[in-house]
């Protein structure tokens, strides 16, 4: 140990210990981890889709089998679990909108709850025809 010799400070080597759970402590912070494991549940949705087709184009038998599978306990609970994260997705994007979408009309501004309001009647409007059509052939 020499004391005559002047050590740099080096302030990257200090590295304070951080908790693994540092981000239940504000509610902004759990809404944004929860929005980013969101993408586990589309990815399962797209996996779930890409099977769908995957048995539609393999056989009658093997579409069959895949939608009897989709009807079962396991299957529903686990789209019951996962359809509210993407519930959860859709509004936290579309509350984003707003700010992310700045529209002009001109030199006029559209204003950031009319960008809000819009997208929430769009999806209304589609959820709306998508549940007349699957209802309206039956379920078939």
């Amino acid at each position: 140990m020499t004391y005559g010799r002047y050590k740099r400070y080096r302030p990257w080597l200090y590295r304070p210990r951080t908790p693994i759970l540092w981000w239940i402590k504000k509610w902004a912070y759990i809404r944004f981890i929860l929005r980013e494991l969101t993408s586990i549940a589309v990815a399962f949705y797209a996996v779930v889709l890409v099977l769908y087709v995957g048995a539609l184009s393999e056989s009658p038998e093997a579409f069959v089998s895949f939608t009897e599978w989709l009807g079962s306990p396991v299957s529903i609970g686990i789209h019951a679990i996962v359809f509210p994260f993407l519930i959860f997705l859709s509004i936290t994007w579309f509350n984003l909108a707003p700010r992310a979408m700045v529209i002009h009309l001109g030199s006029k501004k559209i204003p950031g709850s009319v960008i809000l309001v819009m997208n929430y009647l769009v999806w209304a409007v589609v959820s709306a025809v998508l549940f007349w059509i699957l209802t309206a052939s039956g379920g078939n």
